[in-house]
């Protein structure tokens, strides 16, 4: 998971380098916003997803990400062969997109698409139920928005169907991450797959509960 930073003195743009999946990465982080920096969390999830890429297929399996910030997470999925939804709040798609853009222009076998999401808003328009058939929703720190908590729930459960199986990484900082695992556990069967004690970070796996035999 180690990462390589390339400053401005060097390049036009600072950008920092990553491997996963075989290929080097480059990711443009904008300084002045939480959601454009690659968190620890987004590494544990994107080392998750190469290192278990047998047991979490991705190949040409739907995939969300919500929260999608810089994009790597995204970028991860769509090299291991999945067709990539990346979602974040309409300021950060420019980022978003110059990144997905930059890291799987013929790398991929699916062209990742970037769809502006903001929790809980206008969800049964831009993301109607009848249409959602995700195999797998990807999350990264996303529960720092402490006011929005509800509607992460929301989210989650709008996006879900009863297959749909939710990869999800967090780093816990304060009581309310506790508070909001709580909540969650109430709509989904939740299992921790992996800790990273040193980093303060979990990675989840979950799926809907009361799900009807496939």
């Amino acid at each position: 998971m180690a990462r390589s930073f390339i400053p401005t003195l060097i390049t036009t743009i600072s950008w920092e380098g990553f491997h996963f999946a075989g290929h080097e990465i480059r990711i443009t982080e904008a300084k002045d916003c939480y959601g454009a920096v690659v968190w620890p969390s987004a590494l544990v999830l994107c080392y998750f997803l190469e290192t278990h890429a047998k047991q979490y297929n991705m190949v040409d399996k739907n995939v969300i990400e919500i929260g999608a910030g810089t994009g790597l997470v995204s970028i991860v999925a769509s090299l291991l062969g999945a067709r990539v939804t990346a979602t974040d709040l309409p300021e950060l798609l420019g980022n978003l997109q110059y990144n997905i853009s930059r890291n799987t222009k013929m790398k991929c076998k699916h062209l990742p698409q970037v769809k502006e999401l903001s929790w809980g808003v206008a969800l049964d328009r831009d993301f109607p139920r009848s249409s959602n058939n995700f195999d797998f929703i990807l999350a990264a720190d996303v529960v720092y928005a402490h006011p929005f908590l509800e509607e992460l729930l929301m989210t989650f459960d709008h996006l879900c169907r009863e297959t749909t199986i939710i990869l999800w990484a967090m780093r816990f900082r304060l009581e309310k991450e506790n508070k909001f695992v709580d909540r969650f556990k109430e709509l989904f069967d939740l299992e921790e797959i992996s800790s990273y004690p040193s980093l303060n970070i979990k990675l989840y796996k979950a799926m809907k509960k009361n799900r009807r035999s496939a």
